[in-house]
């Protein structure tokens, strides 16, 4: 099963998402429901993408039009998400950290 579950930051930090599971077009919707309501009240979010197993084109389309958007920071891609990245040669410009904490240090 897909799930995402937003942690709220505390003041002066940026909130966090961290869906898990697989993303493509058939599931996508709910994440990308998410993000548009952090981004609409938060200066930007991040994203944990340790729990994703798999992603396709169109999550890599949210995550770039995201990225366009706000401040989105990348935290622990799972290796599916990072060989994506990888791919298409967005790991040279995406904000990628190792871990959350890392990922919501200004």
């Amino acid at each position: 099963m897909t799930t995402h579950e937003p942690r709220r930051a505390s003041t002066g930090k940026l909130p966090v998402i961290a869906p898990v599971g697989e993303f493509d077009i058939d599931n996508l919707a709910p994440l990308e429901a998410e993000i548009e309501a952090v981004i609409a009240t938060h200066p930007g979010l991040v994203l944990d993408a340790s729990g994703i197993r798999f992603a396709d084109s169109m999550f890599l389309r949210l995550v770039l039009a995201t990225h366009q958007r706000t401040d989105l920071r990348i935290a622990a891609p799972s290796p599916a998400v990072a060989r994506l990245f990888g791919v298409v040669g967005a790991d040279t410009f995406l904000h990628i950290h190792p871990t959350v904490d890392a990922a919501r240090t200004p």
